[in-house]
């Protein structure tokens, strides 16, 4: 079945949330885990909304069989930052290695063309090499590393922080 790639709408807060809940059970590459995702159905209906105010955000859903498989933001900056914005992605791991990542990572750069964003940045573990290489493959450079970016239990993690440079076309 193929892999449809739409903006999130406040009535998918509920399957956002579960989805989310998953995906943190799964690996310890997002910032909250175990714990579950630390937002409300009302909480995360808002963000939608607001993010679905600004022409310049936006939260992209992946499903598969009408079942959300992955999800990426983008969030841009304003005033003199205005250029630059901030991406994170996920794919719930029974997606892996299906071209998600890549069809979101594609959508969220045309997004940022259309709306003139210059850079891209994301933050990665330094030891995600799955995600640093689809990063790769996009354009994105390694700009400086974050030493301690996470705590889990007693153990600081490093993050690398990359960018895209977007040319102007």
């Amino acid at each position: 079945m193929a892999i449809e790639i739409e903006k999130a709408r406040p009535e998918d807060a509920q399957a956002i949330i579960a989805y989310m809940n998953v995906v943190g059970c799964e690996t310890e590459n997002l910032s909250f885990g175990n714990e579950g995702y630390p937002v409300s159905e009302a909480e995360e209906e808002e963000i939608i909304r607001e993010k679905n105010q600004s022409s310049r955000n936006a939260l992209f859903l992946a499903r598969k069989n009408g079942e959300i498989v992955g999800s990426a933001s983008i969030e841009a900056f304003s005033y003199r930052k205005a250029h630059r914005a901030e991406f994170g992605i996920s794919v719930v791991k029974a997606a892996w290695g299906q071209g998600i990542g890549s069809k979101l990572l594609e959508k969220v750069i045309q997004h940022a063309k259309e709306q003139q964003i210059a850079i891209i940045e994301c933050q990665v573990r330094s030891d995600n090499e799955r995600a640093i290489r689809l990063y790769q493959k996009y354009g994105f450079i390694k700009i400086g590393t974050y030493p301690g970016y996470f705590r889990i239990g007693d153990t600081d993690i490093d993050f690398d922080l990359m960018n895209l440079y977007i040319q102007p076309e």
